[in-house]
């Protein structure tokens, strides 16, 4: 009885997320005339520091920005692919303690300029012209103080077109966007780092990534951080403006999630009551033909549809949980045994 209660609750969700969510689209941009910080952490990116920089530079209806791109300590030729671009370039200085990787580059990239707004993406994201614009436009109609726009999440495995639809589907079937908008709790703030526009006042008010030096999960805390020092914010829909590989393989794929799987969520009686709801709604309804089962289907195929991505691999969602689930153990197996890494460092 109880999947078929979480399964009528998830579709429900999803139903009120797909005609209700923010959009960041390609009819909402207008020109922006505040200056514009566009920020880009990169380590070992060459196969994306070229693409990335290129589209940044195409940006349209953005009257006063700065691209600055800060070369992390790479040891490939990240370096040298970014020395052609007339940008501003900052190279990364020793990690001090305390401090993550990327949160220490994404503070150095702040600090390093004064425009009105920052713009946080990651090196894989890919911008239409209009992406920054939009997404800024779309913020100052809503009165809020950042704003996330969700790209579309390319994937070329088998196992990343399997996992990677789970990232929006895993939140878009859990938490009514609307309502959290409205009454911000730590437990439901949605967010996503590879594309995250805020104030600057805002940013360095609540602190910024100085008060999550060492958080695994920077976007979601940083979005935390934001809302309990009293600021608007949220996600929204940006398929149509932008785009992300995330891993290039599944060997990639496993070792990005097992990083931070293991801090999702919360703590230990967090992560136990979420991969028994995940088997409860995820494993349990497929061992036979049901509502249940149909239910969770639709819920996918929405999503599906709303972000973009595959419908087919809907249908293998009781595989796509039970590795999930081999993940978040093996996430905390790694972090256990101090053997998680990222980009050639310790986490």
């Amino acid at each position: 009885m109880i999947e078929f209660w979480l399964c009528t609750f998830a579709l429900v969700i999803t139903l009120l997320n797909v005609i209700s969510m923010r959009v960041v689209g390609l009819n909402g941009a207008s020109a922006v005339p505040a200056s514009v910080d566009i920020l880009v952490p990169m380590r070992n990116e060459e196969a994306n520091a070229e693409a990335c920089i290129k589209s940044l530079l195409n940006s349209e209806h953005l009257e006063n920005s700065k691209i600055y791109v800060l070369d992390d300590g790479s040891q490939d030729q990240t370096a040298a692919l970014i020395a052609p671009f007339k940008i501003n370039k900052l190279r990364g200085s020793a990690l001090p303690p305390g401090w993550l990787g990327k949160n220490w580059a994404c503070h150095n990239l702040a600090r390093a300029g004064s425009g009105e707004y920052l713009v946080f993406i990651d090196a894989d994201v890919r911008l239409h012209p209009y992406a920054i614009a939009s997404a800024i436009t779309k913020l100052e109609s809503l009165g809020w103080d950042y704003i996330c726009p969700y790209p579309k999440q390319l994937a070329g495995t088998f196992l990343e077109r399997l996992i990677q639809p789970l990232l929006q589907w895993s939140w878009m079937a859990s938490v009514p966007l609307r309502i959290a908008e409205k009454y911000p709790r730590r437990s439901t703030t949605i967010a996503n780092g590879q594309f995250f526009a805020v104030k600057r006042s805002a940013y360095l008010e609540s602190g910024g990534h100085e008060f999550i030096a060492n958080e695994v999960l920077d976007d979601l805390e940083l979005a935390r951080l934001l809302l309990i020092s009293g600021f608007k914010g949220g996600v929204a829909d940006g398929s149509s403006v932008a785009s992300c590989r995330m891993y290039n393989s599944s060997t990639e794929l496993v070792d990005g999630y097992t990083k931070s799987l293991w801090k999702a969520f919360g703590s230990t009686s967090g992560t136990l009551v979420a991969a028994f709801l995940l088997f409860v709604t995820g494993i349990l309804p497929f061992a036979g033909i049901g509502a249940t089962a149909i239910f969770i289907l639709l819920s996918r195929i929405l999503v599906a549809i709303k972000t973009k991505s595959s419908v087919a691999f809907s249908f293998l969602h009781p595989l796509a949980i039970i590795f999930l689930l081999y993940l978040i153990v093996l996430s905390s197996i790694r972090k256990s045994r101090g053997h998680l890494q990222w980009r050639g460092r310790a986490i």
